[in-house]
This record gives structure tokens, sequence and C-alpha cells, in this order.
């Protein structure tokens, strides 16, 4: 079964490539600062969002299944998406490496044609390890904190910035695969 990504992300390209999933990508137009995150809780925030970005590609494309996604790392109940600098990238790293955080996925299956919507969150609580100086120094400094939420990728820094995760790997890296396959599994299920 095909579908559209609605996502730039290169971590979710990746993953759906990697489970030899058949997908396009067109990235769409939802700008997330339009949304507050006043009065919803981390999951319902990435829910929601991914849902609009599937249904503003699907808009373009009714009769495919289009896949929208969104991630935000949560600490005590702060939602804490991408860094806009350097600065802020290291107020983060001080942030979530000083105690554990949770990685939150949103992921929506949106096909206007036969009125399939599914919408589920997951979430990943990683305990991460006591950082240096010195490596939050150099994280900040290779740059690999830009564009990712939580202003760090587990598969990049995984063995020295994290001890141990609850939940889907795959999860912290951008997209529970194990919920994604469900999910497709059901929408393909739904299909007239």
């Amino acid at each position: 079964m095909s579908f559209i990504l609605a996502s730039a992300s290169p971590r979710r390209k990746l993953l759906l490539a990697q489970a030899g999933l058949d997908f396009e990508t067109i990235v769409s137009d939802v700008d997330e600062s339009l949304f507050s995150t006043e009065g919803v809780t981390s999951a319902e925030h990435t829910k929601i969002l991914a849902l609009e970005k599937a249904k503003d590609v699907a808009k373009k494309f009714p009769d495919q299944l289009v896949m929208g996604a969104d991630t935000v790392v949560d600490c005590n109940g702060i939602i804490i998406g991408k860094p806009d600098d350097a600065a802020h990238a290291e107020q983060i790293t001080r942030m979530l490496f000083s105690q554990p955080h949770k990685v939150i996925t949103g992921v929506a299956l949106v096909r206007i044609a036969d009125n399939t919507e599914i919408v589920q969150a997951a979430t990943t609580v990683v305990y991460p390890k006591k950082l240096t100086e010195e490596q939050i120094a150099d994280h900040i400094t290779n740059g690999s904190w830009q564009g990712k939420a939580g202003a760090y990728g587990i598969q990049e820094t995984g063995d020295e910035f994290v001890e141990k995760i609850e939940g889907s790997f795959t999860n912290v890296i951008g997209l529970p695969m194990e919920l994604v396959k469900e999910m497709l599994l059901k929408a393909n299920q739904q299909k007239p």
C-alpha cells in the first residue's frame, strides 16, 4: 500500500524506507507556530499538528492516504520543540539532560475519499546521562541539535547521552514505527 508522507524530516523518510514501505514525500504548508500549546497535553498537541499536516496535503490528493507526524519533547509538562539558535539549544540541553523526559510523536493517517482519519500518539521516556560541560559545549558547537525537537538526535548521540529508554526507540528518532505499521494496517482494512 502506498501513501504520501506530509513531512520534510529526513529521519522519518529514512525510517519508512528502511521498513520497506512505499511512499512519496509532499511537505505540508501548515505553520506550526500558529498552534498554541495552551490547555492541551503534549500528546494532544502532537496529534492536532499531525492531523493538520495530513489534512493539508490530503486536500490536494483526496484519493491518496496521507501520513502527518509531529514530535515534541515534554519535560515536566513543558513542550519543547526545535531550538531557535545555539543559545536556545544549550538551554534545552541543560534542562533535558538533568532529568528524565518524554518524547511524544503524534501520527495521523487521512484519506478524504473514504473518510479515513486515524490519529494516535506514542510516548517514550528517555533517561539521560549527566553530561559534562565539555560534552555540552561539543554538542552545541557541532550543530547536530539543528532541526531536532529537544535539540538532540538519539541516533547520533544515543550511547553518549542516554542511559536508557522506555518505549519505542524509533519514536525518539522521529516516528514510532511499531505504531505506524499498526495504523497503516488499519487504514488498509478501511479502504473499500
